[in-house]
């Protein structure tokens, strides 16, 4: 395997993202970062791609920031974590949330703070029953990053949000799924086989609609009211509607054959 901390593959029409720090539980570093930040990039950007994988080499997803790239004894000054959340995090979240391709999380093993983040950014995460999920920030002196707080709030409700990242827990993947954080759990052994039948399902599905369902997902999560999310929903309806795909996908359905689309 390379030594590359970023491993990008394509396989037809679904391209693989691999954190590549196995020994380091793909631990983040600012090599790493880039190279994510590149890797995205140019999946969201290829015409001949229709779905992400994003997952982790070795026995976890990703543990984190690397600590030892932050040593205090190393350094004269502390670092600028804002600043470096806006150059290397927000872009590789925003990258992962803004792609109109759908983006699938195989976690394996731990996802640890900006780790859980990144996992958690994806459109749909499939959890192996080893996943855990770890807040770990307030132990050591830090506030959340990466998104984390919006994810949790969000999909595990205000309380369990707060109380998860307060006290630095740890979430299961079976509580994860419970807590509706992630799509689904299933066995280690059976992670890859139910992602890539995944990652194959939604790469066959029409673009436009992946597309519109990605975005009006998104806007039913920051609409301030029904009304605000319906005008929304309509909007990304109409496109979908005057594109191609849509006359061909009721046109295969009342010929009763296979669709064919673009």
């Amino acid at each position: 395997m390379t030594d590359s901390p970023v491993i990008f593959n394509q396989t037809d029409t679904i391209a693989t993202i691999t954190l590549n720090r196995p020994a380091r539980l793909n631990a983040l570093t600012h090599d790493l970062m880039v190279d994510l930040r590149d890797a995205l990039d140019k999946a969201a950007h290829s015409a001949d791609i229709r779905a992400v994988i994003l997952t982790g080499a070795g026995r976890g997803f990703c543990a984190g920031q690397d600590l030892s790239e932050r040593d205090p004894r190393k350094f004269e000054t502390p670092f600028d974590l804002e600043a470096i959340q806006k150059e290397l995090f927000h872009p590789v979240i925003q990258l992962i949330t803004e792609m109109p391709k759908p983006v699938i999380a195989k976690v394996g093993g731990i996802a640890s703070g900006a780790g859980s983040s990144i996992a958690l950014a994806a459109d749909i995460v499939v959890a192996g029953t080893s996943a855990k999920f770890a807040q770990s920030f307030s132990k050591v002196g830090l506030s959340v990053d990466a998104g984390g707080g919006w994810f949790l709030t969000h999909y595990a409700g205000a309380a369990k949000a707060r109380a998860a990242m307060l006290l630095g827990e740890t979430i299961s993947g079976q509580e994860a799924e419970r807590l509706g954080l992630i799509y689904r759990v299933v066995a280690d052994s059976d992670l890859d086989e139910t992602v890539d039948q995944i990652a194959q399902q939604l790469a066959s599905t029409p673009r436009t609609a992946v597309q519109s369902i990605k975005r009006a997902a998104q806007a039913a999560q920051s609409a301030a009211s029904l009304p605000e999310y319906l005008t929304q929903e309509a909007k990304l309806q109409g496109t979908a509607g005057n594109h191609p795909d849509y006359a061909e996908g009721i046109l295969s359905f009342l010929e009763k054959r296979k669709a064919n689309f673009d």
